[in-house]
C-alpha cells in the first residue's frame, strides 16, 4: 500500500475501519486506531504489506520514547498494528511474533485467532508447523484431492495446529478418542465457543485422523457439547430494503441488488464471472457455491441497464490489462488444464474486479482478482446508517430478505429452496417463521381493547 493512488488508499482505510469494528473496537475508538496505523504507514516509504516485526518494534519503541506519550497510547497503537497485520493482511510473522502486553481488545483478537488459548507452556504455531509439517502437508493434499475450497483447507489446517498445540506436540500415534473429546470439551466449557464452531473443529479433526493419518480416532461422543441457539434470521421489510439500496451507488449498489434480488451469498456475489450472467434467460449461474454446488438463480430485470454498462467497464479494464501485458485471472485448476488461455478470456473475468493487480504466491502470476469482501460489507454498513435503519444490517440480511419476501409473495417453498441452494428444505423452512404472510389474521390483544 503506497500513497500513489489516493482513492485506492482511502478505500483500504475504509476496509480497515470495518475490520476494527468487527473485532471489538468501539466506534468511538476506531478513528484513533486508524490514526496509529496511518502514522505507522507514513513512518516509512515502503509498502505496508512488506514491513516486518522489526519495523513495528522500531515504531513502538520510538513512540514509547516520546515524553508526551502515555503507556495506554503505546498499547493502543500495538493493538491497531496487530489487527492490521494479523487480520487485515494476515501475514505469517504477525501470527508467530510475540506482541507487547495485550489490552482487552487485543486479547479478544487473540482469542478469535487462536481459540486454543495458548497454555503457559504450549508450543507456538511455528513450532507445530516445523515438527508436524508432513502431517499438515498430508491434510492439505487430501483437501485438494477432494476439491474442497481454499477456505476449507485453511480452516482444517488451523484446527489441526490448535489441537496439536493444545496437547503440547505429543506424538500423533499416541492420540486417542479421549484426547479429541478433551479438546472439544475444552472448547465448549473454557472457550465457550458456539455449537457451529465446535462442530467445525470436530469435522476438521475427524478429517485429519481418517484421511490424512489413516487412523480411526475411535468413539469420542462423550463430551460436553456447546449449546446450539435457534435464532430467527434478521430480515428487512420491503421498504427498508429499498431505502438501503437507494443509499448505495456504483458497483457496490449492483452487488447489493444481486444479494437482495438473486439471493446470493457474499462470496458468491464477489466471485461471479462475466460468463455466468445470462441476460437471454434472465438467470445467474452460481458456480461452486456453498458445499461446492452449482445452481441457477434469477437475474433481476431492473438492473439490466446498469449491469450492462458495468460489464462494458469491465471489458474496457480487461482490454487495458491485456495491452499492458497482463489480463489474466485465476481459474479452477481443471479448467486451466484443459484450456490454458481461459484466464485471459473476457468470460472468465470477475464481474466485480479488484482495483489493483495481485501476485499469486506460488506461481508468481500477476492477475486481477475480484473485489475484496470488506468492500461490500463496508458499503452496506454505511448505507444502512445513511438510510436511518435501526437494525444491524449485513450482507446476509439481504439474502434472508430475498427468501422471506418471495415467501410472502406466494412462491413455493421448494422453488425458494432451489434458488437459495439449500440441500434440505428444512433449512429454507426457517423463513416461514418470519414471513408476514404466515400471521395475517393474528391481532395483538392490545389492539382488541
Amino acid at each position: 500500500m503506497t500513497g500513489d493512488n489516493k482513492p485506492e488508499v482511502a478505500k483500504i482505510w475504509q476496509d480497515f475501519e470495518q475490520v476494527l469494528l468487527e473485532y471489538g473496537v468501539s466506534s468511538e475508538r476506531v478513528r484513533w486506531y486508524c490514526r496509529w496505523a496511518k502514522m505507522f504507514a507514513s513512518s516509512q516509504s515502503s509498502r505496508l504489506e512488506d514491513r516486518t516485526q522489526t519495523d513495528v518494534e522500531s515504531f513502538l519503541s520510538n513512540l514509547r520514547s516520546k515524553a508526551d506519550t502515555k503507556d495506554w497510547q503505546v498499547t493502543q497503537a500495538a493493538d491497531s498494528l496487530r489487527i492490521l497485520y494479523q487480520i487485515f493482511f494476515d501475514l505469517e510473522w504477525a501470527h508467530t511474533w510475540s506482541w507487547p502486553v495485550s489490552s482487552a481488545v487485543q486479547k479478544r483478537v487473540s482469542q478469535r485467532l487462536t481459540p486454543d488459548e495458548q497454555m503457559p507452556d504450549a508450543p507456538k504455531r511455528d513450532e507445530v508447523a516445523a515438527k508436524f509439517g508432513d502431517v499438515l502437508e498430508k491434510i492439505s493434499n487430501e483437501v485438494k484431492v477432494r476439491h474442497y475450497s481454499p477456505r476449507t483447507e485453511r480452516t482444517y489446517l488451523d484446527w489441526a495446529m490448535r489441537f496439536i498445540s493444545f496437547h503440547n506436540c505429543k506424538p500423533l500415534e499416541s492420540f486417542s478418542a479421549g484426547d479429541v473429546s478433551e479438546y472439544l470439551q475444552y472448547l465448549a466449557l473454557r472457550r465457550e465457543v458456539s455449537a457451529s464452531t465446535q462442530n467445525q473443529a470436530l469435522n476438521a479433526l475427524v478429517f485429519m485422523f481418517k484421511h490424512a493419518l489413516k487412523m480411526e480416532p475411535g468413539d469420542f461422543g462423550d463430551y460436553a457439547r456447546a449449546k446450539p441457539h435457534r435464532r430467527l434470521p434478521d430480515v428487512l421489510s420491503k421498504d427498508e430494503a429499498c431505502r438501503l439500496l437507494d443509499a448505495m451507488s456504483g458497483a457496490t449498489r449492483l452487488m447489493g441488488m444481486l444479494l437482495y434480488g438473486a439471493g446470493l451469498r457474499l462470496v458468491e456475489c464477489i466471485s461471479l464471472r462475466v460468463k455466468d450472467i445470462d441476460f437471454g434467460a434472465w438467470q445467474i449461474v452460481v458456480r461452486s457455491g456453498k458445499g461446492q454446488k452449482d445452481r441457477v438463480t434469477v437475474l433481476p430485470k431492473s438492473i439490466e441497464e446498469d449491469l450492462k454498462k458495468h460489464l462494458e467497464r469491465v471489458k474496457f479494464l480487461h482490454g487495458k490489462d491485456l495491452a499492458n501485458g497482463f489480463g489474466k485471472t485465476m481459474v479452477p485448476r481443471e479448467v486451466e488444464a484443459m484450456h490454458p488461455d481461459a484466464g485471459s478470456q473476457l468470460g472468465w473475468q470477475y464481474v466485480f474486479p479488484a482495483n489493483r493487480l495481485s501476485v499469486d504466491e506460488k506461481s508468481r502470476l500477476v492477475f486481477r482478482d475480484h473485489v475484496h469482501q470488506t468492500t461490500l460489507q463496508t458499503a452496506i454498513r454505511e448505507a444502512a446508517a445513511r438510510a436511518g435503519l435501526n437494525k444491524v444490517v449485513g450482507c446476509h440480511v439481504l439474502r434472508h430478505s430475498f427468501a422471506t419476501h418471495l415467501l410472502e409473495n406466494g412462491y413455493n417453498i421448494r422453488e425458494i429452496q432451489e434458488l437459495l441452494g439449500h440441500s434440505n428444505v428444512t433449512t429454507t423452512m426457517i423463513y416461514t417463521h418470519v414471513a408476514q404472510s404466515r400471521v395475517p389474521s393474528v391481532r395483538s390483544p392490545v389492539d382488541l381493547q
